[in-house]
């Protein structure tokens, strides 16, 4: 699998910027109200036109992104929105064609989990996935108070490339955020071993 040679290489970068992180303290935790949590229940989305599929939640909705921070949104960018929590799942999808090659794909995934929250993070893990449809990816979990603590992508190495990222509409705080996080983080790993292509909407 293409995916694994990159690790080697990114895993030193990794260390390089990680190491430039200080020691913190950890003062007394404050409390914070009880919430009530839906039952896990998935409904499918399989839009017409669209290269992919997967299972989200039926407290959530699926939404048509028109932009994320400088970037274009693409045709098939969209956000699984979960307005009770005022979180997000971003994800964004690009063919792998002579425009998007697959090295620069895998290069941007790692740039956007290091690069772009590297001063934030008090640590960073990545790992190695296979799905049940056969794709493999590569899962970021991001330790302190960063814009977002879970990402991830996965390929076929050949013609897809999917992102996804669990955002909050909220100052990032990872005691705050702690439990909603982690409930969110299942409905996002259950969207990734429940993903498929659908061939006939991936336009060249």
């Amino acid at each position: 699998m293409r995916v694994k040679k990159f690790i080697g290489f990114f895993l030193i970068t990794a260390i390089t910027l990680t190491s430039c992180n200080s020691p913190y303290t950890v003062g007394k935790k404050r409390g914070y109200f009880a919430i009530d949590f839906p039952d896990k229940q998935y409904q499918t989305f399989d839009q017409p036109g669209y290269p992919y599929t997967f299972e989200y939640p039926v407290y959530a909705q699926v939404k048509k992104d028109s932009t994320f921070f400088q970037d274009r949104a693409e045709d098939w960018w969209i956000n699984v929105e979960f307005p009770r929590f005022a979180g997000r799942i971003h994800i964004s999808y690009k063919p792998i064609d002579n425009r998007n090659k697959f090295d620069s794909l895998v290069e941007d995934g790692y740039r956007m989990a290091y690069r772009q929250h590297i001063n934030m993070a008090t640590g960073i893990k990545d790992s190695v996935f296979s799905t049940p449809a056969g794709m493999e990816g590569i899962y970021f979990d991001l330790g302190g108070n960063t814009a977002t603590a879970n990402q991830f992508f996965v390929t076929d190495s050949t013609q897809h490339f999917l992102r996804g990222a669990l955002y909050f509409d909220a100052t990032p705080n990872a005691d705050s955020l702690g439990v909603v996080n982690n409930f969110l983080k299942k409905d996002l790993l259950h969207l990734i071993q429940t993903l498929r292509w659908r061939e006939t909407g991936n336009k060249k």
